[in-house]
């Protein structure tokens, strides 16, 4: 966790997360995107990526990965 490779990998889940439930709820709306209550969509989808965050911090399992099961993979030799 005292890693740049767990915060580097941290940070994409988050970003992928937030925009996932993005897309769910403009998407589950229904409605044209100029309909949208932008200010709450984009408050749950940063709730949602936090909670990765948060999720990624509390199980972390070793020193490199932001999971339980997973290590953060070195690019180069």
């Amino acid at each position: 966790m005292n890693t740049a490779a767990f915060w580097i990998a941290t940070a994409e889940r988050a970003v992928r997360t937030f925009a996932q439930a993005l897309l769910a709820i403009v998407g589950a709306d229904g409605l044209g995107v100029a309909d949208v209550d932008w200010g709450t969509a984009l408050s749950v989808s940063g709730l949602a990526a936090l909670a990765a965050i948060l999720t990624a911090v509390a199980t972390s399992g070793g020193p490199e990965g932001p999971g339980v099961t997973e290590t953060v993979r070195r690019s180069g030799p």
